[in-house]
């Protein structure tokens, strides 16, 4: 076999050196970047949205080819800038939020300024998040003073005088009130003139001064009348309107409102929004061309290579010499494997009866750590589950340390309970590696604010450090480098007080597509024995423990060293008494601009309407009933619940749902039957499954019932409303 591994080898080389080709891709200067950005932002200003966001994605692509920083965060700008015109608000957060990360990178104090201007409109105007809003106006004010930057001072000024007065803290939007007033005539202009006398308007209208807050309202829609600020006069003719309401004069109330009204329709026309459509067309058609373009190119490769033929001929006998050597040495040993296959056959027999008792106790301990993370999982949801809606309901209770050390206490719980199965499944070998698309920097930052709690707890600041020079998009298991992240640094932060622990991400070095990046997980805590750090990756192991410390099962460190061997990579550890400790490894990912380029131009824009979504959630427990409905009604959606299959059927033949979530495990009727007699109906709704099961052991059996789809409890809300659209999307589309 090793030499035909050989010939095999030889044929392949040939091949691959006789059909290389080298694919060009155009490349664009820093100027062209440049004119191509300053034309997204043109095409933004004219309400041209699908030129803006086409012009936007390519600026994107070339910038992050050119490693332009810079030109980088102005293209993110623009598409946010586009997402914001168009009420994609969340979106528009989504890529200020890239944009400001780009920033950060060049240290660009202007694009900081604007940028944090940007999201404190969207926070204080359009999702109403006030005290959130007014902070990144706060940021934007330092770096504008920083700059020395005054309009922009005065603007900011005006937005933060704008929000607290919208809330009805006049008082604390007085100062900056006062401030646009008396440097009115030097930075103000016709752009801003509208919106100071509404905002003078509204101060006066407070304080009863009924004859200076009249005069500022009608100053504030002649300017609007005369000026093209038709949004600022929009407002206030509606903040007029609430005025003379609250004085009793219900006819120009209503007049005032009324032309409200009117702008509002001028301003929001959706034939403009409905053009971007268009844009996802067009970038499907661009795929569609590359991959013609590929075709071809290897069709010429081929054509090509017919012409080494005489080559191929010499080496296909050198290929059958091989092959007689090769049947020589195999007759050799065919003899010698007769007798040893005799000896092995009755050893086989011997292990396979070993194989199959281990097997049969295998499976039993699989089933039995199912069935309890089954029963714990469920009671978990329920205290996560209450204490975010005692956040919610409560807001004075958001600092409040002991219900942060309940919901902390229940997430510790919860990760006990999953390392315990992560263990079972890596024993088991039913872990294989996932190739998704993602960035390291969102990686290891959403590990650094799920244990902000613990590193608060112990005093620690956490500080993430990452090379530049990485790939914005690699590609490989991202779920599993965060478990190795996570469970690291959580044990780092447990063992550190007051101190510091560190993320460092290099990249080592590049082979073909393989970019090999180098973690390090470093703290100056207490330090870990030399006699003892062979031992610490053992199952169950904990060094150094008091009997009245609280640091979990000693399983942390063990999954680390077993997922770091499904990378092929291992983990190195350095440490010293009072020093701190320092944990190092190496793991290969791959990048492809093709994919970084398909994941830039699948940018969707969504057109659709706003729309009442009805949701019927089927679950027995009382609990999780009350905590499934809080879930669904705080996003606005239409929530209806029954206590089991049965009465899941019968509701259904009286109304229509968008979409259902099912239990699993109910009594009467489980939620695998419950799915078949709906799907027997011909009804297709889309079914979610809500369940406190492990996703691995259920899914052939949900989607043979007919379920679109699995969510473990407890769940991120984020994550479910995002399946609940995609299916509904979905469904839709098919009807």
């Amino acid at each position: 076999m090793y030499h035909l591994r050989i010939v095999l080898l030889l044929l392949f080389g040939l091949n691959y050196f006789g059909n290389a080709s080298i694919a060009q891709t155009k490349t664009y200067s820093k100027k062209e970047i440049t004119k191509l950005t300053d034309e997204a932002s043109r095409y933004l200003k004219e309400a041209n949205f699908e030129k803006s966001l086409d012009i936007s994605k390519l600026a994107l692509r070339s910038s992050i080819n050119a490693n332009d920083l810079y030109s980088a965060a102005i293209s993110y700008i623009t598409i946010a800038a586009n997402y914001a015109e168009m009420a994609e608000f969340d979106k528009a957060i989504f890529f200020y939020d890239k944009s400001l990360s780009y920033a950060d990178k060049t240290n660009n104090d202007t694009l900081r300024k604007r940028i944090n201007n940007n999201l404190g409109n969207i926070y204080c105007f359009e999702k109403k998040q006030y005290e959130k809003g007014i902070k990144y106006y706060e940021k934007s004010l330092k770096y504008s003073q920083k700059l020395a930057d005054t309009n922009q001072v005065f603007i900011t000024r005006l937005n933060i005088a704008w929000a607290f007065f919208d809330i009805g803290l006049f008082e604390k939007g007085f100062p900056s009130l006062e401030f646009i007033n008396k440097y009115n005539k030097k930075y103000g202009d016709a752009t801003n003139a509208v919106a100071v006398n509404m905002l003078n308007g509204m101060y006066y209208g407070h304080k009863g001064d009924d004859n200076k807050a009249t005069s500022s309202f009608l100053n504030a829609i002649k300017f609007g009348n005369e000026g093209n600020e038709k949004s600022d006069l929009s407002f206030s003719y509606l903040e007029f309107s609430k005025y003379l309401l609250k004085k009793g004069d219900y006819k120009k109330a209503y007049e005032n409102l009324a032309r409200y009204n009117i702008i509002i329709d001028e301003l929001y026309n959706e034939e403009k929004i409905k053009k971007a459509n268009l844009v996802g067309i067009n970038l499907e058609l661009e795929e569609y061309k590359r991959e013609i373009d590929r075709i071809e190119t290897e069709k010429l490769a081929q054509l090509q290579s017919l012409n080494k033929s005489k080559i191929i001929v010499l080496l296909f006998g050198v290929v059958f010499c091989f092959l007689l050597l090769l049947l020589y040495t195999l007759f050799r040993n065919n003899n010698f494997k007769k007798k040893a296959n005799a000896t092995l056959s009755q050893t086989n027999m011997e292990l396979l009866v070993a194989k199959e008792k281990a097997e049969e106790a295998n499976i039993l301990k699989s089933q039995f750590v199912s069935t309890i993370s089954h029963e714990l999982r469920t009671p978990l949801y329920g205290v996560v589950g209450i204490t975010n809606m005692l956040l919610d309901e409560h807001k004075e209770l958001a600092d409040s340390p002991h219900l942060s050390s309940l919901k902390f206490s229940a997430r510790y719980l919860l990760s006990l309970v999953n390392d315990i199965l992560q263990i079972n499944k890596i024993e088991d070998n039913r872990i294989i590696l996932e190739s998704l698309t993602f960035n390291v920097s969102d990686e290891i930052n959403m590990v650094k604010s799920s244990l902000s709690f613990l590193a608060k707890t112990n005093d620690n600041e956490v500080v993430v450090n990452i090379d530049p020079n990485i790939p914005e998009y690699l590609i490989g298991d991202k779920l599993r480098l965060s478990q190795i992240i996570m469970n690291l640094v959580s044990n780092a932060l447990k063992f550190t007080k007051s101190g510091e622990v560190r993320i460092d991400v290099n990249l080592s070095k590049v082979e073909g597509e393989s970019h090999f990046l180098e973690f390090k997980i470093q703290d100056n805590g207490i330090g870990i024995h030399l006699a003892d750090q062979e031992k610490i990756f053992d199952k169950f192991v904990q060094v150094g423990r008091k009997e009245t410390d609280y640091q979990g099962t000693g399983l942390g460190l063990s999954i680390v060293k077993q997922l770091l061997g499904l990378f092929d990579s291992d983990v190195s550890l350095e440490s010293a008494i009072g020093k701190g400790t320092v944990f190092k490894f190496v793991i290969a990912f791959d990048f492809n601009p093709e994919r970084t380029t398909e994941i830039i131009n699948n940018i969707q824009v969504d057109m659709s309407s706003t729309q009442i979504v009805k949701v019927l959630v089927v679950e027995d427990n009382r609990i999780n009933q009350v905590i499934t409905r809080k879930t669904i009604e705080k996003n606005n959606y239409k929530c209806c619940v029954v206590d089991d299959g049965y009465a899941a059927l019968e509701i259904l033949e009286k109304e229509n749902f968008d979409v259902i979530l099912m239990d699993i495990n109910m009594p009467l009727i489980n939620g695998f039957e419950t799915t078949r007699k709906i799907r027997l109906k011909g009804i297709g709704i889309p079914i979610v499954a809500l369940t406190a099961f492990d996703k691995a052991e259920i899914t052939e059996e949900a989607l043979s019932a007919g379920i679109n789809d699995i969510i473990i409890k407890p769940f991120d809300s984020i994550k479910l409303f995002k399946i609940i659209s995609i299916l509904i999307s979905k469904s839709k589309s098919i009807a």
